[in-house]
């Protein structure tokens, strides 16, 4: 039987499964990514965090077909490098992240960007699986886009979907792309939690940090968010409403551009806070819409945290002959 690797890298956690032909989950892990020791200290744990995988679905690394890869920053799917990966430390010039890791795991190593991955997973296996064209908005700790059109996933020249970047408020406030304005900077969970800090030091109050000090995170994850919300947390809630405007107002302008038949809300916040907030954030778009009456249809990705994993494992099943649009399933 066919063994396929996929890890996602995002900002605070690295995800691992791996999958037989048909996508079954077979064995997965989850470890938080690195935040000292740069490209090295991440290649390293997502090595560590796919041989977790491949011991809970019973088998060796080098007994894998290959493994993708989805990773923020700029891909360099020849070169097999990653660079200007902005929500990980220290990690600006191309690193040889394929090599570093065939190296690790004694297999094929493919990479792909994280949020097109994991479109490709909704697109073929998840929420869209009935539409030809789709946006992804994947809202975690910044926010990334993925564009299926006419069945095929759009790229433009290497830098396409970057919807965190369109700009909601010329002039606004300090993207951590050091750009002003754009929609990651009132969206993305690195940026509101820069906020936060930022509104504590001004006094203001927040149960936020407490939260994360006692589930012993070290970044305000999206499960913090999630519990400060639950509890009427002023300040987490100003900043969510303020992402979900800056979220509603941009993808309403990329739908305008590219009249989808879907947005299917991903990432780690988006699948935390869950339908309730798509619904909301939807609410948003209306307003902006050029044909309001009739709007996408908005869908959280249905593949959950696992989605970007899995769509990882689709760039080496790619290679097969066979590969349908199904359906995901767990061993």
């Amino acid at each position: 039987m066919v063994r396929i690797g996929g890890i996602d890298l995002g900002g605070t956690k690295i995800q691992a499964v791996v999958v037989d032909e048909s996508h079954t989950v077979l064995g997965q892990s989850r470890r938080e990514t690195p935040r000292k020791g740069g490209p090295e200290a991440v290649a390293a744990e997502m090595a560590e965090t796919m041989r977790a995988a491949c011991e809970a679905a019973g088998i060796d690394t080098d007994s894998l077909r290959g493994v993708g890869v989805g990773a923020p920053g700029a891909i360099d799917v020849a070169a097999g490098t990653v660079a200007r990966a902005g929500n990980l430390t220290d990690w600006d010039d191309p690193y040889p992240l394929g090599d570093a890791l065939t190296e690790r795991l004694g297999t094929t190593v493919a990479l792909g960007n994280d949020v097109n991955v994991a479109v490709q997973a909704e697109f073929d296996l998840g929420a869209a699986r009935e539409v030809s064209s789709l946006l992804g908005v994947f809202w975690g700790t910044g926010v990334g886009g993925g564009i299926v059109l006419n069945d095929e996933m759009w790229v433009g020249r290497g830098a396409a979907a970057e919807i965190g970047h369109m700009v909601v408020k010329p002039g606004g406030r300090r993207c951590p792309c050091g750009r002003h304005g754009c929609m990651e900077a009132y969206a993305g969970r690195g940026a509101m939690e820069a906020r936060a800090r930022k509104l504590v030091k001004s006094d203001h109050k927040t149960s936020l940090f407490k939260v994360m000090e006692k589930r012993g995170k070290q970044r305000l994850a999206s499960s913090v968010w999630d519990i400060a919300l639950k509890d009427g947390d002023r300040m987490a809630t100003r900043l969510i409403d303020e992402a979900v405007q800056a979220i509603g107002v941009a993808t309403a302008s990329a739908v305008n551009l590219l009249d989808v038949e879907m947005v299917v809300i991903g990432g780690g916040l988006g699948i935390r806070l869950g339908a309730p907030y798509a619904q909301r954030i939807e609410e948003a778009m209306l307003p902006h819409l050029f044909v309001s009456s009739r709007p996408p249809a908005v869908r959280v990705a249905a593949l959950g945290d696992l989605g970007g994993a899995v769509g990882a494992a689709l760039l080496i099943s790619a290679e097969s002959p066979d590969r349908k649009r199904g359906r995901l399933s767990r061993a």
